[in-house]
């Protein structure tokens, strides 16, 4: 039952709590640039508990479980964080509340149609969904660690600010398509 992918998606689990302690003091411009690091490690493992589970015929029911446990709760601590610590304020707000209303929504629907034994398949879109939102909390944790980093593309520069929260609109975006998606199958098994 624990076997290597199960293992990598446990310790994305067991990493949130440090991921979160590194990005506690405001103002510790090392502790974002750890916590980034650490972030970054996570997404790799979420890549690669997938990939080996599916390369070497270890897909478990386990891992079924708790992938997508370990992604939910990995990105709301995230998002939590980083609005508790002001790095996502005003109305980019709104874009963090679309996509944790999104989870929760989405955690209840596959909990409700498990019980009528119908399940909902990941969309491509939402893989894309997941993807931009990957990379904005990646990038809004790099803006804790490095203000002022910049790199020159086309006639400017891009810092993560910018990239941070175009993504984050944009998983946004997503996160409301795919969820009314899932929510449209959802309601034809509701009576």
């Amino acid at each position: 039952m624990l076997n290597l992918p199960n293992i990598l998606t446990l310790s994305r689990i067991v990493t949130v709590p440090a991921l979160l302690a590194l990005m506690w003091w405001p103002g510790w411009e090392t502790g974002y640039l750890l916590a980034f690091a650490v972030y970054c490690l996570m997404g790799i493992t979420d890549y690669f508990d997938g990939y080996l589970a599916r390369s070497y015929g270890t897909v478990s029911k386990l891992g079924q479980f708790l992938d997508p446990i370990a992604d939910k709760v990995m990105v709301a601590a995230v998002i939590l964080m980083l609005v508790g610590k002001g790095k996502i304020e005003g109305v980019h707000m709104i874009a963090a509340l679309v996509i944790l209303l999104r989870e929760i929504m989405v955690s209840g629907l596959r909990e409700f149609l498990a019980g009528l034994k119908v399940s909902i398949p990941v969309s491509q879109l939402a893989k894309w969904k997941t993807a931009l939102q990957m990379i904005a909390l990646g990038a809004l944790i790099l803006l804790g660690g490095a203000p002022d980093f910049a790199i020159p593309f086309t006639a400017g520069y891009v810092n993560p600010a910018s990239v941070g929260f175009i993504t984050l609109w944009a998983a946004a975006a997503l996160t409301m398509l795919t969820g009314w998606d899932y929510l449209r199958v959802g309601l034809k098994h509701m009576d």
